[in-house]
C-alpha cells in the first residue's frame, strides 16, 4: 500500500463558545490509521505496532466546519509544526451558526489534491462542568518500565499483559457514571495511544481524550519544549498538560484528579490545587516550584509555564463554585510513608491531609 497522510489523533473540545482542537498527522501505515473495519484491527495492539509514529514531518490541513445541516460555515488552512502537530483555537460559532462537525483534509502531501483524513464531532463540555483526569500507568494499569527488559516487553505486548488496578478502574468508572467527563493523562510515549485506547475499551472505560508525551519534542533543538531531563522528571510535562486540558475545557465546577504515589503526582496535583483552590498568586507558586527536582525548568519551559499559570489564575477569578478532589493510589507497603511524608513546601504539605490515599 502506498504511503499517504493519516490522522494519528484528533481532539476537538467545545467549551465557553470556543473550540480547542489538537491534531496529529502522520504518513506512517500503522494500526491507528487502518481504522477498525477488519478483524485484525479489532484486536488489542501492542505499542511497537505504532512505533513508526516516532517519525515526523510537516503537513498542511484544511479544516472545514459544518453546521447542523452539513453546510460549510468555516474553512481555513493551517500549517503544522515539524512533528505534524496542530494546536488550534477557533470560535464555536461562525455568523451565529454552531460548528457541529469537522471535515479534515491534507492539502500539501500531493500538490493539487485534497485528501480527506476524516470527519469528527467535537466533545461538548456540559454545564455544570465536572471533569475527571486520571493518570494511566500505575493508576489504572500496573505497568512496569524499570528495566530494559520491562521496557522491551511493554513495547511488544498489549497492555492487557499488565495487571489491571481494579480499585482505580472502579473509582474512575463510578465517577463517569455520575456524569464526570473523562480525560486520560500519561507520560507514556505518544505511540502508545492505540494500545491505551484498546485497553480502555476492553475495560469499558470510554474516554476519548488521551494526552501522551510526544517524545520527539525531547530531541528537537528548535521546536521541542521538553528536554532530555524530562525523560525521567515528569513534573513539567504533567503539570503543563494538566493546565492545557483545563484551559481547553474551561475551569470546571468540580475537578477530580487521579494519580499514584510512585512518582510526583502528589506534588504536581498540590501545585495545581494551590492555584485553583487556594487562589495563590501564580508568580509566587512559580518561584517556589521552578527549582524543585520534579520540575527543574529550562528558560523556555519557564516562559510557557508562567504564561499558562496566569491564564489559569485569570480564569479562576470567574468561577464562584469550585471543588477539587485528589485520589492517590498506594500499595500496602508505601501507604504509611505517603500519608505521613513531610513536604518542604508549605502549600504541598497543607494539601496532603485533604488527599484521598487508597490502597490498590
Amino acid at each position: 500500500m502506498s504511503k499517504r497522510p493519516y490522522l494519528a489523533s484528533f481532539q476537538a473540545i467545545r467549551s465557553d463558545n470556543q473550540l480547542s482542537i489538537q491534531v496529529s498527522v502522520t504518513d506512517s501505515y500503522t494500526p491507528l490509521s487502518r481504522g477498525t473495519d477488519n478483524s485484525e484491527s479489532a484486536k488489542a495492539t501492542s505499542p511497537i505496532q505504532s512505533i513508526a509514529l516516532i517519525a515526523s514531518d510537516e503537513y498542511k490541513i484544511k479544516l472545514v466546519g459544518l453546521n447542523d445541516f452539513h453546510e460549510e460555515v468555516f474553512i481555513r488552512e493551517y500549517e503544522s509544526d515539524s512533528f505534524g502537530n496542530f494546536d488550534l483555537k477557533i470560535p464555536a460559532k461562525v455568523n451565529e451558526q454552531l460548528i457541529t462537525a469537522f471535515q479534515v483534509y491534507e492539502v500539501s502531501y500531493h500538490p493539487g489534491l485534497q485528501l480527506l483524513l476524516g470527519t469528527y464531532i467535537p466533545l461538548d463540555i456540559q454545564n455544570p462542568k465536572r471533569i475527571i483526569i486520571s493518570d494511566f500507568d500505575k493508576t489504572l494499569c500496573d505497568t512496569k518500565f524499570s528495566t530494559t527488559k520491562e521496557i522491551y516487553n511493554s513495547l511488544r505486548k498489549p497492555l492487557g499483559h499488565f495487571p489491571t488496578i481494579k480499585e482505580s478502574v472502579d473509582l474512575f468508572k463510578s465517577k463517569t457514571d455520575e456524569g464526570f467527563q473523562p480525560f486520560i493523562l500519561s507520560a507514556s510515549p505518544h505511540f502508545y495511544e492505540k494500545a491505551i485506547r484498546d485497553w480502555l475499551y476492553q475495560n469499558q472505560i470510554y474516554a476519548g481524550n488521551i494526552f501522551l508525551k510526544d517524545y520527539r519534542n525531547i530531541f528537537s533543538l528548535s521546536e521541542g519544549v521538553l528536554t532530555p531531563k524530562d525523560l525521567k522528571n515528569q513534573g513539567f510535562y504533567k503539570l503543563n498538560q494538566l493546565v492545557n486540558i483545563i484551559l481547553m475545557t474551561g475551569i470546571p465546577n468540580h475537578l477530580i484528579l487521579m494519580g499514584d504515589g510512585f512518582e510526583s503526582d502528589v506534588f504536581i496535583y498540590a501545585t495545581l490545587a494551590a492555584i485553583l483552590e487556594d487562589k495563590t498568586d501564580p508568580w509566587k507558586i512559580w518561584n517556589l516550584v521552578k527549582k524543585e527536582h520534579a520540575f527543574r525548568l529550562t528558560s523556555k519551559q519557564t516562559s510557557q509555564f508562567l504564561s499558562k499559570f496566569y491564564q489559569l489564575g485569570e480564569q479562576r477569578k470567574q468561577i464562584k463554585d469550585f471543588q477539587m478532589d485528589i485520589h492517590i493510589r498506594c500499595t500496602t507497603e508505601d501507604y504509611e510513608r505517603l500519608t505521613k511524608e513531610e513536604y518542604r513546601l508549605k502549600f504541598v504539605q497543607d494539601h496532603r491531609d485533604s488527599i484521598n490515599y487508597y490502597i490498590a
